[in-house]
């Protein structure tokens, strides 16, 4: 049976209407909300029935099955129309003139809400949180896939719905409901930048410091001792082997009949070194008693001429 183009289906409320935007009808508070305009009869029909307050409506695009929710503001709008807010219409893809079909609904109220922006400009703004509790002061009930519109410093921030609990389309009148950001639509990570690599050589501290190796540094006065006369010095003699001294060789007793015939008039090793010969090492530190200055200085043994004489040969002046 039906009545007025109403259709009687017990305390169901479910009719058609032509939408068109709020700027039609110098509406321009509609949007700031999610209510609608419906005309006076739709009142008349639903002050018969026994439905709860406050009114929340399902509004069906059937032409692109989209579907939303909605609350009422007024009844003066003209009979077959409705006036919605140009996002709702929007989400829906509903022109003007288009047909909708409205049907009375009950929501639970909502527990969680997580939202979307679409720029990262929305969370530039100074309190971002106290804008959109204003903002939801005019909302009823919101849909798991519809983008709301907020309004502030005369800009428009559009907000994606991703989710809602413990229903894809709840009431948020008159209840504690938290709310979830998710990352905008256009946000970027920047890049890392990236950490200097530690080798595996290098260890680490107990506390997580990394423990840098010293880089090798310059040792001076280190090495072993030359002598220009070609003979052993005596670290390097210290450093040969007890078997190796042992058995010496022919050239080997040479060269300490050589050595030796200074010791034999009782002069100390210290006379070993004498003026006119250099000897590079610290061989004459390792000894711990001082050198006593021979009493008299001997003269150096006769050498063969064959062998390499340092510090010889004729002096000249610069005079002339």
């Amino acid at each position: 049976m039906f009545y007025g183009g109403y259709a009687y289906h017990g305390s169901t409320f479910e009719q058609t209407y032509r939408c068109y935007p709020a700027s039609f009808f110098d509406k321009p508070h509609l949007e700031g909300g999610d209510k609608v305009i419906m005309p006076p009869s739709a009142l008349d029909r639903l002050a018969s029935l026994h439905i709860e307050y406050p009114m929340l409506f399902e509004l069906h695009n059937d032409a692109t099955q989209r579907i939303s929710h909605s609350g009422v503001l007024e009844f003066v709008a003209e009979e077959g129309m409705i006036i919605m807010p140009y996002w709702m219409m929007q989400n829906m893809l509903l022109q003007e003139g288009d047909t909708v079909r409205v049907k009375n609904a009950t929501l639970p109220k909502g527990t969680y809400v997580k939202l979307q922006p679409h720029t990262t400009d929305f969370l530039d703004i100074s309190n971002p949180k106290a804008i959109l509790e204003k903002t939801l002061r005019n909302f009823s009930c919101l849909t798991t896939g519809d983008s709301i519109m907020v309004a502030y410093n005369n800009k428009q921030y559009y907000i994606d719905i991703v989710e809602t609990k413990p229903a894809s389309a709840v009431s948020i009148i008159e209840t504690d409901c938290e709310v979830d950001f998710a990352p905008p639509l256009d946000y970027k990570e920047s890049e890392k930048p990236q950490q200097p690599t530690v080798p595996a050589s290098k260890a680490t501290a107990e506390g997580g410091d990394t423990v840098v190796e010293d880089e090798p540094k310059f040792k001076p006065f280190t090495g072993s001792g030359k002598r220009l006369d070609g003979k052993a010095s005596k670290l390097q003699a210290s450093e040969v082997p007890s078997s190796a001294r042992s058995v010496p060789s022919d050239s080997n007793k040479r060269s300490n009949e050589q050595t030796s015939a200074p010791a034999t008039s009782g002069a100390s090793n210290s006379t070993r070194q004498k003026t006119g010969k250099l000897v590079f090492g610290s061989s004459a530190s390792n000894n711990k008693e001082p050198q006593k200055a021979p009493a008299k200085e001997e003269e150096p043994p006769k050498k063969d001429e064959s062998k390499f004489q340092a510090f010889s040969g004729k002096s000249y002046s610069l005079k002339r």
